[in-house]
């Protein structure tokens, strides 16, 4: 057997005897030595089989903090808390001697101040008020934001909330028009779209619609007890709410 080069011969297993190592049966007994005979290159030697490089797979990014491998963990509803968080801040500031009411609220037709319009959303003068606005917001715009992202909360609280104000500060001479009313029916009718259509499809669903339905009710009755709460910004929020939740039911759906 020579270095570097092919085998001169090879010892059957069974009667011992040299062959040659390009064939696979032995002459002498007919034992099988190999399942087929070896391929030479072009200079005689035994052509070793080349293995596949295997691609490497794609690297994924490590993992954060508290994050399950597979599994992204859910980014948190920072608009949510921030909508929730100046309505908190609007109930108590104009209380202290910084801001009155008549700084951040509408009072009678804004005019000039136009802007009070942006503010009057996150004022409120009544503590159940407040808790009732700023409980659905909390509750169906983190649930609205876990599915769709911040921009669809921003939205609902600009057409439902401001736009509400702003509608009835144009419509009515309302001594007073305060809270978000309207953003947190616009939120809760957004969310409920969905379930509304596999309810009316016959399909079972995985959402509360009967806790759904009382926080409606609380907050669209509010006008009844609270003088800055306004019917018309109950119908603007509702109007967006399902306006804005219909096209995005079904971009959710897709």
């Amino acid at each position: 057997m020579s270095t570097g080069g092919p085998d001169l011969f090879v010892i059957c297993k069974n009667c011992g005897s040299e062959v040659s190592p390009y064939i696979t049966e032995c002459p002498y007994c007919g034992n099988r030595l190999r399942k087929r005979a070896p391929k030479l290159d072009r200079d005689g030697k035994v052509a070793e089989k080349r293995r596949k490089r295997r691609t490497p797979a794609p690297s994924l990014p490590r993992l954060r903090r508290g994050e399950i491998p597979g599994i992204r963990p859910e980014s948190r509803p920072y608009a949510t808390l921030t909508l929730v968080v100046l309505g908190l801040l609007g109930c108590l500031l104009w209380r202290t001697s910084l801001l009155t009411l008549d700084d951040v609220a509408v009072i009678g037709k804004p005019g000039g101040d136009w802007w009070k319009v942006l503010t009057a959303p996150f004022v409120y003068t009544n503590t159940g008020y407040a808790f009732a606005c700023l409980g659905a917001i909390g509750l169906y715009g983190w649930l609205l934001e876990r599915r769709h992202g911040p921009s669809t909360v921003l939205a609902l609280f600009a057409v439902g909330g401001i736009g509400g104000v702003a509608a009835t500060a144009a419509a009515y001479q309302i001594p007073v028009v305060a809270g978000a009313n309207g953003a947190a029916l616009a939120m809760i009718c957004a969310w409920s779209v969905p379930d509304l259509q596999s309810l009316r499809a016959g399909e079972e669903i995985d959402g509360d619609l009967l806790g759904t339905a009382a926080f409606f009710l609380v907050v669209a009755l509010m006008p009844l007890v609270v003088h800055e709460a306004s019917w018309l910004a109950d119908a603007v929020g509702i109007a967006a709410g399902f306006a804005l939740g219909l096209p995005l039911a079904r971009l959710h759906d897709r």
